[in-house]
Formats: structure tokens, C-alpha cells, sequence
């Protein structure tokens, strides 16, 4: 298995089915490494320098190590019940959230939910969402009035790897470009 799929099983373990490989992650999301790679190693051979050479090089930053690289997690994106311990972060004033033609709708109708992960995922430039929204189709760009939520008492956490998270966006805070 390649570096890139593999890093897609550790994501697919650390977000969302930690059992895939019989781990545990513990309240905050951590996974102890010795225990993945153990996990990882039933499946392919893996050891502790493609681990660090995933997280190491992996453009969004998807994972983190504790100080002595026996813990790592994922920053974001679970479907599974943790706390990754967000700081509460004042937003941009706005923010962008990239989608596919597919789901335009079903956002006009309820808004931006988290659907099976726990929070929405929102980007600071239109770049970024642009890219995002090209992995699900023709992509379709919503901007969010975030200073205006914010105001309104919306809580948004920034990820160490600086996606912003909300519980969701509702409608009257969203536009299309």
C-alpha cells in the first residue's frame, strides 16, 4: 500500500473506526502510536518512520503527535464522539465552505450541518474551498457571515491545521457566489 493510501486507513482509523484495526482512541481522540502501528502491521508492513514521514508530510496536516510521539490523533473530521480540546476562537468575518452542485438544496434548505462528522468544516479563503468542493462534483462555493454568527452567540473553534468548526451554519448566514 502506498504512503497516501495508507495515510487514508489512519485517517479512516483516527476519525472515524479506531475497531477497524482493535484500538481505542481515549476522550480527546489519541491513539497510543505503539498500539497503531501494531494495528497497521496486521494489515501491511508499517513501522514507527512511515508513520512520522505521513504526518510529516501530509499537506493538511491531518495528524498531531503528543510531545514524545507515543500519542497521535487526528485534528479533526470524527464522526466518533472526542473532545480534540478546541480553543473557542473569534472568526474571520467571513469564511467559505466548498461543496458539490449535489448538495446546494439541501444547504438552501437547512443550512450547513455537520451531517455524520460533529462539526461543519469551514475555510478561510475561497481557495481552499474551491478544492473542497471539487472532491464532491461541480463545485459550489457558500459564504458565511461568521463576524455576524459570532455576534450572535455561534461558537467556532479553530484546528491546530486552521480549519475553522462550527455546530452549523443557518441559512439566513449563508450566500452563495
Amino acid at each position: 500500500m502506498s504512503l497516501i493510501n495508507t495515510s487514508r486507513f489512519i485517517s479512516l482509523i483516527l476519525r472515524h473506526k479506531p475497531s477497524e484495526i482493535g484500538i481505542e482512541l481515549d476522550e480527546h481522540g489519541w491513539a497510543n502510536v505503539a498500539e497503531l502501528i501494531e494495528g497497521i502491521n496486521k494489515k501491511q508492513p508499517f513501522d514507527m518512520a512511515q508513520l512520522e514521514e505521513i504526518v510529516a508530510s501530509d499537506d493538511k496536516q491531518r495528524y498531531s503527535f503528543n510531545e514524545d510521539k507515543t500519542l497521535i490523533r487526528a485534528n479533526q473530521g470524527h464522526s466518533i464522539p472526542v473532545d480534540v480540546e478546541l480553543k473557542e476562537s473569534l472568526p474571520p468575518d467571513i469564511l467559505y465552505h466548498g461543496t458539490g452542485e449535489k448538495y446546494v438544496s439541501s444547504i438552501n434548505d437547512m443550512g450547513l450541518i455537520p451531517k455524520s462528522r460533529l462539526y461543519v468544516h469551514l475555510s478561510k479563503d475561497m481557495e481552499t474551498a474551491v478544492n473542497v468542493g471539487k472532491r464532491h462534483g461541480k463545485p459550489v462555493i457558500y459564504v458565511v457571515d461568521s463576524k455576524k454568527m459570532a455576534a450572535d452567540g455561534y461558537k467556532f473553534y479553530l484546528s491546530v491545521n486552521n480549519v475553522w468548526l462550527t455546530k452549523k451554519v443557518p441559512v439566513e448566514y449563508l450566500r452563495t457566489i
